[in-house]
């Protein structure tokens, strides 16, 4: 093994632009930080996130403090701002999404032990009350991290960190198997395989 140089992460990062984005969105609603929502954005960058719906008082691009933790990412990840998160919600669960909560509840999941049914739209709530008790009555789940320390909770762009990059492995398209049996669709070129599935995701 041997550590790559920068001009080689900087040209696997452009040839991964082709990728379809993961089935997955995420929510944000009355994040107070604009560093926490700044980190966020990097992450979602990182893990191929499709969108990010920002609610309530959380900030938006281009507004200062932002740009400090995104490095950038602000500009490259889609997002939209939307004041009424109910409806959002609404109309996200009509179009197919699974609506998960980033929250300790009754009857949550394990973060590593949650698998999705369908397309994601994971909650994100605000850093002290954490999701606003109106929005549970319209999620499919909850999901929460152990916490086995004195504390009881992440930094909340930590957390969705942890959360999303779990959901990723649920969510991406699985590794293509070489079959050398004829006519097996598990022998199709890599790019029909991928196109495949990125229509199914689509639908």
């Amino acid at each position: 093994m041997r550590k790559l140089s920068h001009e080689e992460i900087v040209t696997r990062q452009v040839e991964k632009q082709a990728n379809p984005k993961l089935p997955l969105c995420v929510v944000l609603n009355n994040i107070r930080s604009l560093h926490n929502v700044g980190a966020i954005f990097r992450t979602a960058d990182g893990v191929g996130i499709e969108k990010i719906w920002l609610c309530g008082i959380t900030g938006f691009p281009p507004q200062g403090g932002i740009a400090k933790t995104a490095l950038g990412a602000q500009d490259h990840v889609p997002w939209e701002y939307r004041e009424d998160i109910l409806g959002l919600l609404k109309e996200l669960k009509q179009e197919g999404y699974q609506i998960v909560l980033l929250e300790q509840m009754q009857g949550a999941f394990a973060h590593d032990a949650f698998k999705p049914k369908s397309a994601v739209c994971l909650v994100v709530g605000n850093e002290v009350g954490g999701i606003a008790a109106e929005l549970q009555s319209l999620s499919d789940a909850a999901i929460e991290i152990e916490m086995n320390g004195i504390k009881n909770s992440l930094n909340v762009a930590v957390a969705f960190g942890i959360a999303a990059y779990q959901l990723r492995g649920q969510l991406k398209a699985p590794p293509v198997v070489i079959d050398m049996r004829r006519g097996s669709e598990r022998n199709r070129p890599i790019e029909f395989l991928a196109k495949k599935r990125s229509n199914a995701y689509n639908k």
